[in-house]
């Protein structure tokens, strides 16, 4: 059990954040241990057949899913969207004294494996051959899906967003995950075996809250100095996130519209950039605009920029127009 105390500074610093370096990380845990993550099965099966030639134990020794896990491995990001290689940069410039502290502390309950000794007598080397290998379980088994996973991860931050606006922040904590509540006195509870520090006071740190796919199904804590206070809990809708992607338009509708723009107008039922429906819908990036320009000039879909990304999304007039189609394929 942690209770997280928040002063007035730090109520008004909670912000949202993704990891692509998390995501990777908490994967390892998924390989590791499979029937722990039945929700990933779908993943774990092609997944371990590709870094079959990769020698994954130091990083598996590293990422302990029952007690502490050296938080240099997980940098908390400093902006909104995380880039795997700055993260990385953060990764390798840990200072060397602070790897071995933190190493040492991840395995102070039983003698530390031989394959991390490398860390407690050259940090420095060791880090980079880390770098290096997280890159390359990074390309073989998640950056084709990370376009998938990070839309999954953005859509959690807007309805967490639009949450803390309409109920607050009793609001927002009540549903981030069972094992947390919200107290009136401004402490954050959280219901964890492995994490028993009793109290963590921010003093004006704020807290930064990151969704993911692979922390399922637990909360997962960076509390120790020099890192923002963070709080990794699982993003909603990751039950369906291995699901066939691309939707069934309603026949009616695609009469109407045409398969691909009625596939479209059926997909935008979450912020999606042109790329992401072109990979999913499989269709050209250019077909997708010109459809996406016809479904914005008709007000069947809106749009907004994320960055240097253009997001779209069903209107409410085109959530009207799709309702009765949708109503008669469930009659159907």
């Amino acid at each position: 059990m942690i209770e997280v105390r928040f002063d007035t500074d730090s109520m008004s610093g909670v912000r949202f954040a993704v990891s692509p370096l998390f995501e990777a990380t908490l994967s390892i845990r998924a390989l590791s241990d499979p029937a722990a993550a039945a929700v990933h099965l779908p993943w774990v099966e092609g997944a371990r057949r590709l870094v079959a030639g990769l020698d994954l134990e130091p990083l598996r020794l590293l990422a302990r899913s029952d007690a502490y896990s050296p938080d240099f491995l997980n940098p908390p990001p400093t902006g909104p969207m995380g880039e795997l290689q700055d993260e990385l940069d953060v990764m390798r410039a840990t200072p060397a004294a602070q790897i071995r502290a933190e190493v040492e502390r991840c395995y102070e309950d039983r003698a530390l494996p031989p394959a991390l000794q490398p860390f407690i007598d050259r940090p420095r080397a060791a880090m980079v051959v880390l770098e290096k290998l997280v890159r390359a379980y990074w390309d073989l088994v998640l950056a084709d899906h990370w376009p998938r996973i990070r839309s999954l991860l953005e859509d959690d931050i807007l309805y967490r967003a639009r949450q803390l606006t309409d109920a607050g922040t009793r609001g927002l904590f009540s549903d981030l995950d069972p094992s947390i509540s919200w107290k009136d006195n401004g402490v954050l509870r959280i219901d964890k075996h492995e994490c028993d520090i009793g109290a963590l006071n921010l003093d004006g740190r704020g807290l930064l809250l990151l969704p993911s796919a692979f922390a399922w199904p637990k909360v997962v804590l960076v509390t120790a100095a020099p890192w923002q206070p963070t709080v990794i809990y699982t993003a909603r809708g990751v039950g369906m996130l291995w699901e066939s992607e691309r939707p069934v338009a309603p026949d009616a509708l695609s009469r109407l519209l045409g398969s691909n723009r009625a596939s479209i107008l059926v997909a935008l039922d979450c912020p999606r950039s042109t790329t992401e429906l072109a990979r999913i819908l499989d269709i050209t990036p250019g077909g997708v605009s010109q459809h996406l320009s016809v479904l914005h000039s008709a007000g069947l879909v809106c749009r907004r920029r994320d960055q240097r990304v253009v997001l779209y999304l069903r209107s409410e007039s085109g959530d009207a127009f799709l309702a009765p189609a949708g109503a008669e394929a469930l009659r159907a």
